[in-house]
């Protein structure tokens, strides 16, 4: 089979196209028949040495594909189900053909693709945390969405106004903001042009905004805390731009805010958790018209491609990788 190797950690040339041996499914395990691979920012992360990993290692989390064996002990699930995962046990996900414990692999309903479900789950699964427990989202609220054209912004720009929420996105250029506003956004603010504390406050009328979901980092920090209202809420959930220094929060200096830095893996800690998570994310889609924003897609061997476009935002959405 063919799979992307990093042999050196750096940058994107450092992904590599490779001839592997098939992975062997062990108990309680799946091997699949990949159909479609998402790229994330922790794939970039690992790959850049940011997350070390001994090398040479096959990166990526997420795929969906559908299962050629099973190994002994699996049960609930068949040869031929098309599902998906994001937790690969060998060799990653950028292959033909993984690997994944059978307890971290969820069925795809009847209605939904494997280029939707490996488009919409791991950032599905952070949208359903961010609006149900981060932030349970409440009709009438406004949130400011960083990065809103992105794989999770699109899509949680798209929830948030399910929930009747008020989504003020930020992005970079017009093609992002035309993107931001045909997922549902009422108000689009480009940083590159204006400052978008000072438009928040506008927006808001000087109030702020309830909710601030920041996948930004130390580049958007300091802004988002200042465009809370008195008890609104800041969701830190990435930091691509950079890690956020220490915080200052003497009394006087920040106001009454609640901040919260939370990770996908403390909401799916067991198999229940992980499945009903996943059933809405995919309910979203299959009945509620949420569209899974798929940016683009590159053959396996163009993985390198893929990162750069990430790392140098040039896209819109979510990244797949078809092997």
């Amino acid at each position: 089979m063919r799979a992307v190797v990093v042999n050196g950690t750096g940058g994107p040339g450092a992904l590599v196209s490779t001839g592997r041996d098939v992975p062997v499914p062990g108990p309680g395990e799946v091997l699949l028949d990949v159909a479609a691979i998402g790229v994330n920012y922790h794939d970039v992360y690992e790959r850049s040495g940011l997350y070390p990993r001994p090398v040479p290692f096959v990166p990526g989390l997420e795929c969906a594909g559908v299962v050629r064996a099973l190994g002994p002990g699996v049960e609930g699930l068949a040869v031929g189900d098309l599902v998906v995962t994001m937790e690969v046990s060998a060799p990653g996900a950028y292959a033909q053909q993984v690997v994944a414990p059978a307890e971290r692999v969820v069925a795809v309903p009847a209605g939904v693709s494997a280029e939707q479900a490996a488009g919409v789950f791991l950032q599905g699964l952070a949208v359903h945390y961010l609006t149900r427990d981060s932030h349970p989202v409440q009709a009438g609220e406004t949130a400011l969405v960083h990065a809103a054209a992105g794989g999770v912004g699109l899509l949680l720009t798209q929830v948030l106004r399910l929930l009747g929420a008020r989504v003020i996105g930020t992005v970079s250029n017009a093609a992002k903001e035309e993107a931001v506003r045909k997922a549902g956004a009422q108000e689009v603010i480009r940083y590159t042009e204006v400052d978008f504390v000072a438009e928040v406050a506008r927006l808001t009328e000087g109030r702020g905004v309830d909710v601030v979901f920041d996948g930004v980092g130390v580049a958007t920090f300091d802004g988002s805390v200042a465009s809370l209202r008195t008890g609104g809420t800041l969701a830190l959930y990435g930091q691509p731009s950079g890690v956020v220094p220490p915080l200052d929060m003497s009394p006087g200096t920040r106001g009454s805010i609640r901040l919260i830095r939370p990770t996908l893996p403390d909401f799916i800690t067991t198999r229940e958790e992980l499945v009903a998570r996943a059933q809405e994310v995919f309910s979203w889609v299959h009945t509620d018209g949420v569209t899974v924003p798929i940016g683009a897609t590159y053959p396996l061997a163009e993985a390198a491609t893929a990162h750069a476009d990430l790392e140098e935002r040039r896209s819109i959405g979510k990244l797949l990788l078809i092997p």
